[in-house]
């Protein structure tokens, strides 16, 4: 992350270091090697360009003059930006001559040319046609003149790909890193951050100066020398970040900001005295009455303080921003940590785009795992690697994500009255995804949203934690149908801990002997989602017989199972491009699948 803020920094302290960051055991080969370290790119980015930054360009240079409409940028060690970028030439050239009147008998000739240097010879050729018709020659002259005018005005005398990249380098956007060294004193020095170039200040110090920013101290109202002025100011100031506070921080409502200004007399080296206004931020606490400086307050609250005060400075501006989160609320418990993440989905990513590390399960949403990557060290040779796929990662990795799963399963249990049981991850998947599917659609009924679902991890588990916790939750179990399974359930019905009609045997719903979750769509929907996990070709004709699917592809394969996890993988990261290709018959059997679980519901009637 620190790599990809240097590529656009919004704040202009930092700027990439051969010192500080060239692979330190190569700096010293490559320079005996005579490569030129200032030339070599540390980072590179591929931007997917928006709507809006299309139809700008294709304003000034054509339509369909993208390519691929990406634009990748890179920066060197020594501060030189790149741009690359996908154009068509022809497109380009076709906009300029269908904005220029051609004479008669010449417009047919220039739609044939393709290229830049084509129409620039063109032009000259436009010249070099001389007859006896003085009013054709001088006609002729102005429109090569016009062709050239607007090669001139388009490009100015740069490549077509440059003069589109120059065009979208104002709508780049910037990068705000923010870490633990970026928190806020306690007390500021107001003139100096002020005076300073904020090229020479630390990060503590230029959150600081936003918010001064916030409290307009360009305008000097915090150095006003009238009392009542100064003072409103300062009310204004902690009454919009006591509104942040208490929105985003529930684990004491009773806090509020409380800056304050002191004027401290010094001795100058030169002998005489100055006047410091120093601004200090204080924490009132309603629930002990008391007020403590903000450097004693917890380190959680403090980082969460002084990401809402940087934050103020980028807030409602048109400029587009990321905002980078080094292992943002580390100092926060678990609840906190929650407060932190819906203060991201409410109000930092309404504007900007947010990509924050973790190692905490606690920051890691499970229902939006389709946002998750994993970053993996590879040691020396590969270094770090991001991916989405979790079936390539080592599981210390993968803890985070495994535990924030664990917590939200473990909470559900303990919150939610109406708990649906199923085997594994991969129903949970195929339920979740495509009953929110459903509900967006507004045509067919997903489940119920007082619906829990709960995986337990294996059909042998089911019996023992309905058992378990069935005297006290409503619970409904879906189970594969198997040949003699159930049993252990219907034992439990006999006992009264489990109602008959809350066990839901998928083969009933689709009307067959044997099914699993995944015989709930239909061959060809599931047998895609198969093949783009694994990068097969696999055709229904391919695997034969009437027993469950997986059953048919592994006997196929020649195995006894497959991974089941990585299909329901692809369904949910890839779901914006699969929902809607699913047949009507997967769907008709999902949503009877649905109106039989919500049947269950207490005093639910459909």
């Amino acid at each position: 992350m620190q790599s990809l803020c240097l590529l656009n920094p919004a704040r202009p302290n930092i700027a990439f270091s051969i010192h500080d960051q060239y692979p330190a055991w190569l700096e010293k080969r490559d320079r005996q090697a005579g490569i030129n370290l200032e030339e070599f790119e540390p980072i590179s980015a591929t931007f997917e360009l928006e709507k809006s930054d299309i139809e700008l360009i294709e304003e000034d240079f054509g339509k369909g003059v993208f390519g691929s409409g990406r634009l990748v940028v890179s920066r060197t060690y020594g501060a030189t930006v790149r741009f690359s970028i996908e154009t068509s030439e022809s497109k380009f050239v076709s906009h300029l001559v269908g904005n220029i009147e051609f004479p008669r008998g010449t417009k047919t000739r220039a739609a044939k040319v393709k290229t830049i240097e084509g129409l620039r010879d063109f032009a000259q050729e436009l010249e070099g046609n001389e007859d006896d018709d003085d009013e054709g020659n001088e006609e002729q002259n102005n429109v090569a003149e016009s062709i050239r005018g607007a090669l001139e005005k388009s490009l100015n005398g740069e490549t077509l790909d440059m003069a589109i990249c120059k065009s979208l380098k104002n709508r780049l956007p910037k990068f705000l890193y923010f870490s633990e060294y970026s928190k806020l004193p306690y007390s500021v020095d107001i003139r100096r951050l002020l005076e300073a170039d904020p090229k020479d200040l630390s990060e503590d110090e230029l959150t600081a100066r936003s918010l001064l920013t916030m409290a307009a101290a360009e305008d000097d109202y915090l150095v006003n020398p009238d009392y009542e002025r100064r003072k409103r100011e300062l009310e204004n100031v902690a009454n919009a970040l006591t509104g942040d506070v208490l929105t985003y921080w529930t684990q004491n409502p009773e806090l509020r900001v409380q800056p304050d200004i002191t004027k401290t007399t010094v001795d100058t080296a030169q002998g005489k005295q100055a006047v410091i206004d120093e601004l200090k931020i204080r924490i009132w606490d309603n629930r002990h009455s008391l007020s403590l400086p903000f450097n004693e307050h917890s380190s959680g609250f403090q980082w969460f303080f002084s990401f809402l005060v940087a934050f103020s400075a980028y807030e409602g501006k048109a400029d587009p921003v990321v905002i980078l989160l080094d292992e943002p609320a580390l100092g926060l418990h678990a609840r906190a940590q929650a407060d932190f993440l819906r203060f991201i989905e409410d109000k930092l990513a309404a504007n900007c785009q947010v990509i924050y590390t973790t190692h905490s399960p606690f920051m890691v949403q499970p229902g939006r795992l389709e946002r998750v990557r994993l970053v993996e060290d590879r040691g020396q040779k590969h270094g770090a690697k991001v991916t989405a796929d979790v079936a390539s990662i080592d599981p210390d990795t993968l803890f985070p994500l495994q535990g924030a799963l664990g917590y939200e399963f473990a909470q559900n249990l303990f919150i939610a009255p109406n708990n649906l049981v199923v085997e594994g991850t991969s129903d949970f998947t195929y339920l979740s995804v495509i009953s929110d599917y459903f509900r967006s659609e507004g045509k067919r009924q997903p489940l119920d949203d007082k619906w829990s679902i709960v995986p337990v991890g294996g059909a042998d588990l089911i019996p023992t934690f309905v058992a378990l916790l069935g005297h006290h939750l409503n619970v409904t179990v879906l189970i594969d149908s198997r040949k003699g399974g159930g049993q252990k359930l219907s034992n439990l019905t006999a006992q009264g801990i489990l109602e008959a009609n809350r066990i839901i045997a998928l083969g009933r719903v689709i009307g067959t002997r044997e099914a699993d979750i995944e015989d709930v769509f239909s061959e060809s929907d599931y047998l895609n989602l198969y093949n783009r996990a694994f990068d097969s070709s696999l055709e229904p004709s391919e695997i034969r017989g009437s027993d469950p699917i997986v059953r048919r592809i592994a006997r196929h394969l020649g195995r006894e199972r497959f991974d089941h996890g990585r299909p329901a993988e692809v369904i949910l990261r890839q779901r914006d491009e699969l929902l809607h290709t699913l047949s009507e018959e997967t769907l008709e059997r999902f949503e009877a699948l649905f109106k039989k679980i919500n049947a269950t519901l207490p005093s639910k009637s459909y």
